[in-house]
């Protein structure tokens, strides 16, 4: 069943002191529940679409699949879809991921780990990347991928309000975009997609994230194996001390044909 992604409500316009009246399309922004095995994990607002992409990936990049494989993902547990109007999504793996411990409380569409985890924890948790398994990209591919991701965002076209992912390749092809409202949503749906068709991990690719490379992007990205990050804004302190730990090389302020270059410095 397709989703509906996007709104029409009748607006004003204001321009060189005129004004019209004119249909304008906003993004649609409702919650979903994530459930492993029946176990509630989080609930984040997002844009609805690729929500099997969504959950999977979420439970991936947070560990909690504990590197066992997906047997299935369907909408709700105890009720219809319908009745749960889509936004009750579980991932199951026949009980053999370790019991979730929750998120405390909901998470929004701009928020991801909120503190909950430290960087040495995740260092715990995965091991630096190998750089001699990883491609180099050239800056030639690094300062297009912003442009070539924008003419494949029609959400963003359409409403201006969603933010986007994208797996791209060394010589700047993109191999897969998504969008939604949500920066680590996106991800996830990328992360996830790439799971469910047994392509993680992504060593020979690169990440395009569209808002800022904060922590959890890299987070996600070293999950799922990416090498390179790439952002079209600004990256935080510890989104760049994580990188480094990671081995992955992180570019920030990515438009106009300039970047950043943040890890290695």
């Amino acid at each position: 069943m397709a989703r509906q992604r996007t709104d029409s409500v009748l607006v004003v316009k204001f321009a060189d002191e005129s004004s019209r009246r004119t249909p304008d399309r906003l993004v649609v922004e409702e919650p979903m529940s994530i459930r492993l095995d029946g176990e509630l994990v989080a609930t984040t607002m997002r844009t609805p679409g690729n929500d099997f992409e969504l959950a999977v990936g979420f439970c991936f990049a947070d560990g909690l699949l504990n590197g066992v494989p997906v047997t299935g993902v369907r909408y709700c547990a105890d009720v219809s879809a319908v009745e749960s109007a889509f936004n009750v999504v579980t991932v199951e793996t026949g009980g053999r991921a370790p019991t979730p411990t929750p998120r405390l409380g909901n998470t929004t569409s701009s928020c991801g780990l909120c503190g909950s985890q430290t960087l040495d924890e995740l260092v715990q948790r995965l091991s630096p990347l190998d750089n001699g398994r990883l491609p180099d990209f050239p800056i030639s591919t690094i300062t297009t991928v912003p442009t070539v991701v924008a003419a494949e965002q029609p959400l963003f076209t359409d409403t201006g309000a969603v933010h986007a992912a994208a797996v791209f390749t060394i010589d700047g092809r993109i191999e897969l975009v998504r969008e939604d409202v949500g920066r680590h949503n996106a991800v996830d749906k990328v992360v996830g997609r790439l799971l469910l068709d047994g392509q993680l991990p992504a060593h020979e690719w690169g990440l395009f994230v569209s808002g800022r490379a904060s922590f959890e992007m890299v987070q996600k990205a070293w999950a799922a194996g990416f090498g390179t990050v790439v952002s079209v804004s600004a990256p935080t302190a510890l989104a760049v001390q994580t990188a480094k730990r990671a081995g992955i090389t992180l570019y920030g302020f990515v438009r106009d044909g300039r970047a950043v270059r943040y890890s290695p410095g």
